[in-house]
């Protein structure tokens, strides 16, 4: 078969391999841009009909030294025929621009034997000794363990058409990618125009030509064609990362305030915003701290809408007592917590779902909330939507817990239509009517009509003190006791609203696996492949943590071992010093077991990467062999 012509009309006889998945990753030194050539080669994937998922490979330093294993930058694209939920397992073609960035991503051995392996050159023969002998080194080892290694010559040929190679380096990897994979050329320049939109025509023809030498080159002299047939009848599509869902979402919602700190990994969520937001009349408050974001989006609230405070572990932890008072005041608000790992500064660019116990408890007194966690891209698109619906008809907090790996992979999802029903009504600035408190509870849920500022007749004093339904500072044991349960009885009768979750597999058998947040495409990839062999193996992935949802404990009951995977730190029992009497289980698993008395364990790592779906798929089956011994 032949490919289609180059963009200069050249095309190599090559045999085109069809595929029906691939996973394809780029890394580099920081600042070449290997994860902006990956982001455009996910985007023309998934205008080119594919699923697709992204993973940026983020090194913990803003500046890590050149030439480091450890500092390796890049981006895994993992591109199907079919929707892709996850970053898949091991690689299947990797672009290096160095062989220790490379040897960063070997040692994690994510790399299927015999891949392939796109390496630049140009250390082979460089005037430092100790670096032409680090790459002769590497090169033979990874020829010697059987992978496929091209050597390109990528400076010398962005040479000839920039003066700073490392600034243009990733368009002609790009090109060299669409060549491999059999990608629409015309799709790739359109995406570097849209890139670089804002830079001069100079700089945007300067990266198509670096494109077309990539394609050329390819073309010219690797013998490898890939075809990865595009998904049937898909419709409409945007393709975005989670927080750029989240910023979309923001905007879908009717909130028109969001106010935050710059935090990895929540930071890009502001710089979407801070492009679009007053397009739809709305206003990003970059604040001087943590506190001050907090605080304005709780004063922005109480002035009658409700505003949005965007931030990650640490932010959370300095939000926490004015995230207090909102509750305390009944202000409604939406809390995003971008998850990474932790404590203190911990993995700042890597993921983890380290922050659920502290999103349902992570408080002084009792303060409730709702807690809700998306799954995927399209989740962190509505759970934003709904988020605001809640905090504003139950008057509290709402967080949505995502995480660093859904906040810069990027996935298509059908095309959003707008529904009137997502923006919250007009203010009521109706006159108040003669008695009515501020706090008027409902004695059976606990909800209360809601005052404004200038509302005729609704002045009242806001405070972080207890109080009565009158606003009125609570002197007597009885005062507090009633708000607090009336305070409470708001997220019962939120509970009573929702539907028990689906399962996915069957409703009863040998094991169930319960997850939450970024997890659920790895696991329903897992328990599909174990299926396939007749395992009795389910999934249950929940999206609300707080409340949880009605009929679980019932489901978990039905199956005879309950496993949690999930991103965040559990003891092993192998360890010599834990017993069941002293061991930590996952956050998950500890809500379940004191919500249900069930006994449910978990599997977890910290890894700082998203899970596998591989890994998992490992664990069910030991679990399985345990269950149903041969």
């Amino acid at each position: 078969m032949t490919p289609d012509a180059g963009p200069n009309g050249t095309a190599a006889e090559r045999k085109v391999l069809t595929l029906k998945q691939h996973v394809v990753e780029i890394v580099s030194d920081s600042g070449e841009g290997a994860q902006k050539a990956g982001q455009a080669f996910g985007t023309i994937s998934a205008k080119m009909g594919n699923g697709i998922w992204t993973v940026e490979i983020i090194p913990a330093e803003i500046q890590p030294p050149p030439r480091s294993p450890a500092g390796a930058s890049g981006i895994r694209v993992r591109i199907g025929s079919k929707p892709v939920t996850n970053m898949g397992d091991e690689v299947d073609l990797i672009v290096a621009f160095n062989e220790q960035a490379l040897l960063g991503r070997l040692d994690l051995a994510r790399f299927k034997p015999g891949a392939t392996i796109l390496l630049e050159n140009k250390w082979r023969d460089h005037a430092d000794p100790e670096i032409a002998t680090a790459y002769g080194t590497t090169y033979a080892r990874l020829v010697e363990e059987g992978y496929s290694v091209i050597e390109v010559p990528m400076e010398e040929i962005c040479f000839r058409y920039v003066n700073n190679p490392q600034l243009g380096k990733n368009m002609f990897v790009l090109g060299m990618l669409c060549a491999v994979y059999n990608r629409n050329v015309d799709f790739a320049r359109d995406t570097i125009r849209y890139i670089f939109r804002k830079k001069s025509q100079k700089v945007v023809d300067s990266n198509i030509s670096l494109l077309n030498a990539g394609y050329e080159w390819a073309l010219e002299h690797i013998d490898l064609s890939f075809d990865i047939p595009p998904m049937k009848d898909i419709g409409r599509q945007i393709v975005v990362n989670g927080n750029q869902a989240i910023a979309l979402g923001v905007m879908a919602s009717g909130m028109d305030v969001c106010a935050m700190y710059p935090i990895t990994p929540a930071t890009s969520a502001s710089h979407y915003l801070s492009e679009i937001f007053e397009n739809v009349g709305g206003v990003l408050h970059q604040a001087e701290d943590e506190i001050a974001a907090a605080a304005f989006a709780v004063g922005a609230s109480y002035a009658g809408k409700c505003a949005v405070t965007i931030t990650s572990g640490p932010g959370m932890s300095l939000k926490t007592e004015v995230l207090g008072l909102a509750s305390m005041a009944e202000i409604p608000l939406v809390v995003v917590n971008v998850q990474r790992g932790g404590p203190s500064t911990g993995l700042p660019t890597k993921t983890e779902q380290g922050d659920l116990l502290q999103a349902l408890f992570g408080t002084h007194g009792d303060a409730p909330k709702v807690v809700m966690a998306p799954a995927t891209i399209e989740d962190c698109f509505y759970s934003v939507i709904t988020a605001r619906r809640i905090a504003e008809a139950f008057r509290m907090p709402v967080y949505v817990l995502s995480d660093a790996n859904l906040a810069t992979g990027q996935a298509p999802f059908p095309r959003p239509e707008f529904h009137a029903e997502w923006v919250a009504p007009p203010i009521d600035q109706r006159p108040v009517e003669k008695d009515t408190k501020p706090y008027d509870w409902d004695q059976k849920t606990g909800l209360s009509p809601r005052l404004v500022p200038g509302q005729p007749g609704g002045m009242y004093a806001v405070t972080g003190l207890a109080h009565t339904d009158s606003a009125k500072v609570a002197y007597t044991p009885d005062a507090n006791q009633e708000g607090s349960r009336l305070r409470s009885l708001k997220l019962a009768a939120l509970q009573r609203t929702l539907k028990s979750p689906t399962l996915y597999g069957d409703e009863e058998g040998d094991l169930l696996i319960v997850g939450w947040g970024s997890t659920k495409g790895a696991i329903e990839e897992a328990i599909d492949r174990v299926r396939e062999d007749g395992g009795s193996v389910s999934a249950l992935h929940l999206t609300f943590l707080q409340p949880l949802a009605p009929g679980i404990g019932e489901i978990l009951k039905r199956f005879k071992r309950v496993m949690c995977v999930e991103i965040n730190y559990s003891d092993s029992l192998e360890d010599e010093l834990i017993t069941e009497e002293n061991r930590r289980y996952s956050n998950l698993s500890w809500l379940l077991r004191a919500r249900y008395l069930v006994d449910v364990q978990n599997w977890t790592n910290v890894h700082g990467q998203p899970i596998g779906p591989g890994k998992i798929e490992e664990m069910i089956r030991e679990n399985l062999a345990v269950l149903q011994p041969a």
